[in-house]
């Protein structure tokens, strides 16, 4: 009882955080995805075609959603962790007794639901500019739920890592933003030279965005059981390494 109480805190705690300032975690994520959609369709629509019958800027319109709960998912648990690290608050989360695994959880969801606020509310301003289908709506939710995770454990592990903002800033900087932004949300891989489709397929971003997209249009650049193998194994593997550094308390316990 007393375990699921903490959980249940820490967790209000986090949703909470940001919520109290939706217009900076949840609006303005949203209308620079909008930008985003905005500039990339007025000036490519007519000069770049992806599949057929399907436009480019509904092509866009899932990569952007995407990007956007993935890089929100990341910049929620990353920026918790740190800001209570700089401030010293994180004795008040470690004092009580809540295990590794509920911390973890707790950080996690919470930033699943920042992200996923943020996915839904730039797919609701985007369908004034391209109709979507819902080929196989499974799909959107398993890889939705699974990149968002992923991203909000790597969030967890570069808040644990990092020991000042500079830090963090370069963790998203030369991690993040590499990784999102050449991952297909505004190409597919088929357009790119042989040698850039072989580094694309290193990059597990790509499948993130590749199956999600492919529970809209039924078409992706790769098979989504492919995708799907390669997401599970991340987020194993990356779950499984933030579990291992909480438990040891790694840069959280003196």
């Amino acid at each position: 009882m007393n375990e699921m109480n903490g959980f249940t805190t820490l967790f209000y705690k986090e949703v909470l955080r940001f919520w109290k300032v939706g217009i900076q975690t949840i609006a303005a994520p949203v209308l620079t995805a909008m930008l985003y959609l905005l500039i990339f369709s007025h000036a490519l629509e007519a000069h770049v075609h992806v599949y057929d019958s399907i436009s480019y800027t509904a092509f866009l319109v899932p990569g952007l959603v995407m990007m956007s709960v993935l890089q929100n998912t990341f910049a929620n648990s990353s920026s918790s962790l740190i800001q209570a690290k700089v401030t010293g608050s994180i004795i008040f989360v470690l004092l009580p007794p809540i295990s590794y695994r509920a911390f973890y959880l707790a950080y996690v969801l919470a930033a699943l639901v920042r992200g996923l606020a943020v996915g839904v509310g730039v797919m609701l301003a985007t369908l004034w500019f391209a109709p979507l289908t819902f080929a196989e709506p499974l799909w959107i939710i398993v890889f939705g739920l699974l990149g968002g995770a992923i991203l909000a454990s790597l969030g967890v592990v570069a808040g644990i890592w990092a020991d000042k903002f500079d830090q963090l800033a370069t963790f998203q900087n030369f991690l993040i933003m590499p990784l999102t932004f050449l991952s297909g949300v505004f190409y597919s891989i088929h357009t790119l030279p042989p040698f850039w489709q072989g580094v694309s397929h290193w990059n597990p971003v790509f499948y993130m965005i590749d199956g999600f997209r492919h529970g809209f249009f039924g078409v992706s650049d790769v098979s989504p059981w492919r995708s799907l193998t390669v997401v599970t194994l991340c987020f194993i593997l990356l779950s499984a390494l933030t579990l291992t550094m909480l438990k040891r308390g790694y840069k959280l316990r003196a």
